[in-house]
């Protein structure tokens, strides 16, 4: 049976764990830092992020410079404005677009296909969503880091971002995400223990999905329809058992961003309209910084070369 791995070097539990990439397509690490050289290794950019300078906002009682807008709109510009200087952002956060009337069509990545998934009418796995709009969607992994200035900083900036959760990780602290989603954010799938899922059986499989599945109906109310392999890594029995719980997408990445680096998947190391970017809940213990740091990095690096962060679930 076809096994697709991305590259990946982890760390959990104290442990790395390196899988070997044999996806046709290149792929980027899924956890950690890529080690070593060899054609496939991914290098940091160079340089820092272009920095944008920041508009103080208009002191109370300034007339609506745009007078056609209602007052409202320039108000939450101002607080838009604020909150990038309270989190010593380079530029303000681009606002996205409305979300799309008639949904992207959504198909698998050539390469990532297993036997027969589009004749078992297997869930679709995918990098990029399909758009012309100079947006990117920000994923989080896991949930091993809980820092609550993370939530500030996201509520503050307004900024969206989808969860794929590991019961494993979370139980510790339900009401953590819990408050997540007070917020807005849809919370996902990612296995009960994050296991290697090509090495188990599909009903050993099908026990991490479907039962990662009742932990978040349980705490969160709803049973998620967006599921993540730990590692990138599946085959056909992973996505049937994905199926069989409810699993309706498998997004994966096109970028994954650190507090020091951006990895990338594509050989031009650019980011594109409609990329899924990955990250994870980490903090000083696996970073070089804190989750609030890591975010810093990634909104100067979107903002600086004009995309929004948009919704991914509003995509779907």
């Amino acid at each position: 049976m076809r096994v697709v791995r991305q590259n990946d070097k982890s760390r959990l539990n104290g442990a790395r764990i390196t899988v070997l990439a044999v996806a046709v397509a290149v792929i980027a690490p899924a956890c950690a830092p890529a080690a070593g050289g060899g054609p496939d290794a991914v290098r940091p950019t160079s340089g820092t992020p272009s920095r944008q300078p920041l508009k103080a906002p208009p002191p109370v009682g300034t007339p609506n410079p745009h007078p056609k807008k209602p007052q409202s709109a320039h108000a939450a510009h101002a607080a838009r404005v604020a909150a990038a200087r309270r989190w010593r952002l380079a530029g303000v956060p681009l606002t996205p677009p409305p979300p799309p009337a008639k949904k992207p069509k959504i198909a698998t990545r050539d390469g990532f296909e297993v036997d027969g998934h589009e004749e078992l009418g297997l869930p679709p796995v995918f990098t990029t969503v399909p758009t012309k709009q100079r947006v990117v969607f920000l994923t989080i992994d896991d949930g091993a880091e809980k820092d609550p200035a993370f939530l500030r900083m996201m509520s503050d900036l307004k900024v969206p971002y989808t969860a794929f959760l590991s019961d494993y990780l979370i139980k510790k602290d339900y009401g953590y995400f819990k408050r997540m989603q007070g917020n807005g954010v849809v919370l996902n799938n990612h296995t009960l223990h994050h296991p290697y899922l090509p090495s188990l059986s599909y009903r050993r499989q099908k026990r991490e999905i479907c039962g990662m599945q009742e932990v978040v109906e349980r705490h969160y109310g709803k049973r998620p329809l967006l599921f993540r392999p730990p590692f990138g890594n599946y085959n056909r029995n992973t996505l049937r058992a994905a199926k069989r719980c409810g699993i309706k997408y498998v997004p994966l990445w096109n970028e994954e961003v650190f507090v020091d680096r951006w990895d990338y998947r594509e050989w031009n190391r650019k980011i594109r309209p409609g990329d899924i970017v990955l990250t994870h809940f980490r903090g000083r213990d696996d970073w070089k910084g804190t989750m609030p740091d890591m975010i810093r990095r990634f909104l100067n690096k979107v903002t600086a070369e004009g995309y929004a962060v948009a919704r991914l679930e509003d995509y779907l």
